[in-house]
């Protein structure tokens, strides 16, 4: 067995450490963890070090949700931010072109509430790629099935062009 690192060999290199924080009660103790993970030396602790979701919304040209599931266009249309996807979503700059494909079963997509939370990402100023009626994985047939992959990315050519002269090929 290794002895254990000393602080000097530990301020030779910086270590990046991803703290996964779940729902349990015990989380009322990370505040006291970080603040003591910080005190190791070469720890993270600068404001210009990368932040994942902010990063991928500045790399993007263009963000595709492919396919939108019933449980994220709920949390989207409520701005419910508690997953890497629907952080980069609430972090979007609108400016940007956003589109999603919502994909579910029938009678999810015939719920009332979907129509709403559809409404609301409209709103937004993302785009739909509507769903579309055929016999689903389920068995049931209706409406609720992800648009077909060309219309998806003939769309994605569509809205690119638009936006930034991108000539379709």
């Amino acid at each position: 067995m290794e002895p254990h690192p000393t602080a000097a060999s530990l301020v030779e290199r910086k270590f990046h450490v991803l703290v996964g924080v779940t729902g349990s009660v015990a989380a009322l103790k990370l505040p006291l963890l970080v603040s003591k993970l910080l005190d190791i030396p070469g720890m993270w602790k600068h404001r210009s070090d990368p932040v994942l979701h902010i990063d991928l919304r500045r790399w993007a040209d263009l963000m595709l949700v492919a396919p939108l599931d019933a449980n994220t266009l709920g949390k989207v249309a409520s701005g419910i931010c508690d997953n890497l996807l629907t952080c980069v979503i609430r972090a979007w700059d609108c400016s940007k072109p956003l589109l999603f494909c919502p994909a579910m079963n029938t009678t999810m997509w015939e719920h009332p509430l979907t129509a709403q939370q559809v409404d609301q990402l409209k709103s937004f100023g993302y785009v739909e790629i509507p769903c579309v009626y055929k016999k689903l994985v389920c068995g049931d047939q209706g409406l609720g099935a992800m648009a077909e992959v060309e219309t998806i990315v003939d769309k994605v050519k569509e809205v690119l062009s638009q936006h930034n002269g991108i000539q379709q090929s």
